[in-house]
């Protein structure tokens, strides 16, 4: 299994050279179905909350390298095979940080945490902020609550109106250069 702080500490310096906010590291099985793992890093550039294909590129690169020279200098940060994912956090992102917590105030959020927590297992409603550590969110059922942030296992902005009007239009510089083409099929 990999030292996902250990990676943190790899990744974190790379994206910072490219002016890069790192949001998330995470180990998962790969979606290519080859039993390799995915490392997958989602970080925005903090000027546009985003990372567009070829800050997404510049970033895979420069881990890719680093990875690859701490491997020859005889570091495993990976056990066996993995595939390399980078995106930015996208509109639903995940709340990860502290500053998260806050940015996004106002906002529909569900709350996962590892174990239940005054009775609470998952909470989804209004984001509140976080304050001393503690995170308030406004839950559905249960009203206004407020956990400790390292009791959450995850939470996530929910894709509604209100968020993508408070969210930056994404960059589509080079969407009119895409070309689609049909694949035919093999006879």
């Amino acid at each position: 299994m990999a030292d996902l702080a250990r990676l943190t500490e790899v990744i974190e310096p790379e994206a910072a050279a490219l002016g890069f906010e790192l949001v998330r590291v995470k180990i998962m099985p790969s979606e290519a179905g080859d039993g390799a793992q995915a490392l997958q890093i989602m970080a925005e550039d903090p000027k546009t909350g985003q990372l567009v294909i070829e800050q997404c590129a510049a970033l895979s690169r420069r881990v890719s390298d680093r990875i690859d020279a701490l491997e020859e200098e005889g570091e495993v940060l990976i056990d066996g095979a993995y595939h390399l994912e980078v995106s930015s956090p996208g509109i639903d992102r995940p709340l990860t940080r502290a500053k998260d917590f806050s940015a996004w105030a106002g906002h529909e959020t569900k709350i996962a945490m590892d174990k239940a927590w005054n009775g609470q297992r998952n909470l989804r409603g209004e984001l509140v902020g976080i304050e001393d550590g503690m995170v308030t969110i406004v839950d559905r059922k249960a009203g206004e609550t407020s956990v400790p942030r390292e009791k959450i296992h995850s939470a996530q902005l929910v894709l509604t109106d209100a968020l993508i009007a408070a969210t930056q239009p994404l960059d589509t510089s080079g969407a009119d250069e895409i070309v689609e083409t049909e694949e035919k099929a093999d006879d």
